[in-house]
């Protein structure tokens, strides 16, 4: 699948079906991370890979009860470490190349056939308690990584023209 079809073909899919990902798809789509751009080349985050059910259903408690997150064989969870940054307004920088990081692996997940929901909807103190995560390690997405057991709807969106500004 190429880039543009990734692109078009990408969406929140959450129902997933109760396959294992090839450790192989798996990483893949870490070291797909690696290929990020990354402010001062800091690589301000980390990712956790959880698999054991139990963590995983610990997490999905810490969401807000999102519980298509536990019908996934894997999440990982991508966390700002701005202590790895130099420049000043630390955590700005730390935010923006973690949610670069994210969208590098959420790409990777649809190109190797898998699905995911980018999960933003949890209180990060929350999941940094259930996961056990070091102090600075701060939770932005989860990213359940799966087979897709459904195929929604396509969501609209905005058209060029309401949000591109020619100056």
């Amino acid at each position: 699948m190429d880039l543009f079809e990734v692109f078009r073909k990408r969406q929140s899919v959450r129902a997933y079906l109760p396959k294992p990902v090839e450790e192989s798809k798996l990483q893949a789509i870490l070291e797909s991370v690696r290929s990020a751009p990354s402010a001062g080349n800091f690589q301000p985050y980390e990712i956790y890979v959880i698999r054991k059910p139990e963590q995983i259903q610990s997490l999905t408690n810490a969401t807000f009860s999102q519980n298509f997150i536990a019908q996934a064989p894997v999440a990982l969870v991508f966390c700002t470490s701005s202590s790895r940054c130099q420049y000043d307004a630390k955590d700005y920088y730390a935010l923006q190349d973690t949610v670069i990081a994210t969208t590098f692996a959420m790409l990777a997940i649809k190109a190797l056939g898998l699905e995911t929901c980018w999960v933003a909807a949890f209180a990060p103190e929350n999941v940094a308690k259930v996961l056990g995560l070091p102090a600075g390690h701060v939770p932005v997405a989860i990213m359940p990584v799966a087979y897709g057991a459904e195929t929604p709807e396509r969501t609209t969106r905005r058209e060029l023209n309401e949000f591109v500004h020619e100056l």
